[in-house]
């Protein structure tokens, strides 16, 4: 029994110095050279606090819809639904989501909807959407502000990030910034 006790205490010291100090500053050290040097980024517009690395729920039809959530948009219980893609309650799920979005956008066709906006994504948090579930609100969002479609579609460009270094991953949009500058319009 001594023979196998020490190698592992031995082992059990090694893995804690490891992964509670080395591999923790290996991953923040590559943080570093990403955006916001891996913290959160806040803002601050009428005295309201806004998470901009958290998706937000956003309900009315003046407002560019995000992406849905599995989580109901709780940044304490980020998760996703864990359903596969023919999981038959996972199916009903989107279905309902598609469905709902075309009540509230008269005009889109089914086959018009990216699936981003009818998808939680894997944390449930996702703040981005594709400037494609950008561009098939338009309409809606026209005709409730009164604001003209190219207007729209202005500010949905100056909102569109790049992918990060240029190649990785799709264009996106923060929606949470773009309804706030939406709200800026005038």
């Amino acid at each position: 029994m001594k023979e196998n006790l020490l190698p592992a205490i031995r082992l059990t010291i090694v893995c804690l110095l490891f992964f509670s100090g080395i591999y923790t500053s290996i991953v923040l050290g590559i943080a570093q050279f990403s955006p916001n040097k891996g913290n959160d980024e806040i803002i601050v517009q009428n005295n309201k606090k806004y998470y901009m690395n958290v998706g937000q729920k956003f309900t009315d039809d003046k407002y560019f819809d995000t992406r849905p959530s599995a989580v109901d948009y709780n940044a304490a219980g980020g998760s996703a639904s864990n359903y596969g893609p023919s999981n038959p309650d996972y199916l009903r799920t989107v279905q309902a989501r598609i469905d709902t979005f075309l009540v509230h956008n008269p005009g889109v066709k089914k086959s018009d909807i990216p699936s981003d906006i009818v998808t939680a994504s894997g944390s449930g948090l996702d703040p981005n959407i594709s400037v494609q579930a950008a561009n098939v609100q338009v309409k809606r969002i026209a005709k409730m502000r009164g604001i003209a479609e190219g207007n729209l579609q202005q500010l949905i460009i100056s909102n569109t990030q790049k992918p990060f270094a240029g190649f990785l991953g799709p264009e996106r949009i923060n929606v949470l910034k773009l309804n706030l500058a939406l709200d800026d319009l005038k």
